[in-house]
């Protein structure tokens, strides 16, 4: 389950940092227009949930943190 929610926001976030840069070149500055400030937030929301997300998953198990060379 973590992981499908993991999958969904990665792409949204990649999104909204596409999405900001795009409106940072068609305002070109205009002062009236806060799009690009509100897709880059709804970037650092979404980084922060997947942040979340990724530290619910390790903390529950359904995310493993193992490593090949640990034997143990």
């Amino acid at each position: 389950m973590i992981t499908t929610l993991i999958y969904i926001v990665l792409p949204l976030l990649l999104l909204s940092l596409a999405g900001g840069l795009f409106f940072l070149f068609i305002d070109k500055g205009d002062t009236g227009r806060k799009r690009t400030v509100y897709l880059l937030g709804l970037r650092v929301f979404f980084a922060a949930l997947l942040i979340i997300l990724v530290t619910i998953g390790l903390y529950t198990g359904e995310l493993g943190n193992t490593v090949p060379w640990d034997d143990s």
